[in-house]
């Protein structure tokens, strides 16, 4: 038997594993950012509806698609597959992922009907959810279990999300390329202060399914090489009650919960990333360059993060993170508000790009804290009371993300509606207005950067009484691993 005071000392996992769950959540995150990016842009111009109504039904379908959140997280937890609990749901996702994230991008031909229209959109969505639920759940459940280890895990957690992030903003890259390959499709180019012709029909569907086989074929690699080493048995049923009733018993989590539930606005930015190049840029295919530079804030933001906790721990670091998410997205704001109106000036424009990457420097707090400390919650919940829920724990915190995903779109995309968006469109086509005016320039980058960075400061109050840190966290880990009383390999 190992010494199990030393249990932050083994190592568990091999590089190849690693490797495997990182393109795994990157590939799952690319099929997941290209609807997030593009299905209101989609609907609103290749299906004609309105898109600020597109937003309230994507914010339904994901509430009405909340049920199968404590469903898959309660077959997770009862499952007996020989293939792991985890990874026997990962495995069933598959196809019906691949094949609804294309389906969600067709042309219809009913589509001048705009009531059929519209119940087209929220169902197809809706059984879209569902399918990435079946993913999502033990995608990130299998964290958890990957390792008894808490700090390879957190080491783990960091490099997968940030490869996380890398796939959730892929879609700015892969959107261009197929503009390139599609016949008669978009410009990618434009010049300085003209509209890029928006996309066509078969840009969006291609697009769709060229991330849907790529993303597929890298998530099936997460079933295919990881191994679940924290292994527990249960048969017992697990219902939406018995999720309350752990969040209830288990504290920590309902803080982390609660702190991602106010802070949802961090996700509005990649909600109306399209339409902000579209205003700011004057291309919805230069999406890629306010995605980018905010990416590189947010790889280096989450790179860092394990060294923060080193020296801090993971409650400091969250507080910090979005304490300067506040400051900096308000500094972006300034910044931005000058530029729109002398966009000539080259050390305004030098800000503007410089501000959106200080932005990026926030988001380890909201990608990577709630997974580490998340998966703390379910080693405090196992020490508490001897049963171990990773299966409801993460499916109680992904029904959180996209609940909070689909309410940041929404918020977002009554701002875009409220700007005057869809109108200047129609007369830019018409040819009655060369451009968007400052004010809806102001508009919408006030819901790109100020309203995310207000709710991530209001996201703190719950965090500071958040204990799974420091004495009470390694005491935990030694308790646990003292139990279980074998090597895990």
């Amino acid at each position: 038997m190992e010494n199990v005071t030393d249990i932050t000392k083994q190592k568990y996992l091999s590089v190849k594993e690693i490797i495997a769950y990182s393109l795994g959540l990157f590939g799952f995150q690319a099929i997941v950012g290209l609807l997030n990016s593009y299905q209101a842009e989609f609907d609103g111009s290749i299906l004609g509806v309105d898109i600020g109504l597109v937003g309230i039904l994507i914010l339904i379908a994901k509430i009405v698609s909340a049920v199968a959140d404590p469903i898959v997280g309660g077959m997770v937890e009862r499952s007996k597959s020989k293939f792991g609990k985890f990874k026997s749901m990962i495995i069933y996702s598959i196809a019906p992922l691949l094949v609804m994230s294309a389906v969600v991008f067709i042309d219809v031909p009913f589509k001048e009907n705009k009531m059929v229209t519209y119940i087209w959109i929220f169902v197809t969505y809706l059984i879209w959810s569902i399918a990435m639920t079946m993913g999502d759940v033990p995608s990130q459940g299998i964290a958890a279990a990957l390792t008894p280890n808490p700090t390879e895990r957190t080491n783990v957690v960091s490099i997968s999300n940030t490869a996380k992030q890398i796939g959730f903003s892929a879609c700015v890259v892969i959107v261009p390329i197929v503009c390139l390959i599609i016949p008669s499709g978009s410009k990618v180019f434009v010049k300085k202060g003209e509209i890029d012709n928006p996309m066509i029909a078969s840009e969006y569907f291609w697009v769709a399914v060229l991330t849907a086989v790529l993303g597929c074929l890298l998530f099936a690699l997460i079933p295919m090489i990881n191994k679940e080493r924290v292994v527990t048995e249960s048969s017992e049923k697990v219902t939406a009650k018995d999720m309350l009733a752990a969040l209830k018993g288990n504290k920590p989590l309902m803080l982390v919960i609660v702190s991602y539930f106010l802070g949802f606005g961090r996700q509005m930015a990649m909600g109306i990333q399209v339409q902000a190049a579209n205003v700011l840029l004057g291309s919805q295919n230069l999406v890629a360059v306010l995605g980018i530079v905010t990416a590189i804030g947010s790889m280096i933001s989450m790179a860092i993060c394990p060294v923060l906790i080193k020296k801090l721990d993971e409650k400091k670091v969250y507080l910090i993170m979005s304490v300067y998410g506040f400051a900096a997205s308000v500094f972006s704001f300034v910044i931005g508000h000058f530029w729109f109106r002398s966009p000539e000036n080259m050390f305004l424009t030098v800000l503007f790009y410089a501000s959106l990457f200080l932005i990026g420097l926030q988001f380890g707090a909201v990608t990577l804290m709630p997974m580490i400390m998340t998966a703390d919650c379910v080693d405090y919940y196992e020490y508490e009371t001897g049963k171990r829920i990773e299966g409801a724990a993460y499916s109680i915190l992904t029904l959180t993300i996209k609940v909070c995903l689909a309410l940041g779109v929404a918020l977002g995309l009554v701002f875009v509606g409220v700007s005057g968006y869809s109108d200047t469109l129609k007369e830019i086509d018409a040819g009655t207005v060369a451009g968007f005016d400052v004010k809806t320039k102001d508009i919408i980058f006030f819901a790109y950067t100020v309203m995310p960075g207000i709710l991530a400061l209001l996201s703190t109050i719950p965090m500071f009484k958040y204990d799974i840190v420091g004495e009470k966290k390694a005491e935990i880990s030694k308790a646990l691993a003292e139990r279980r009383g074998t090597t895990e390999e």
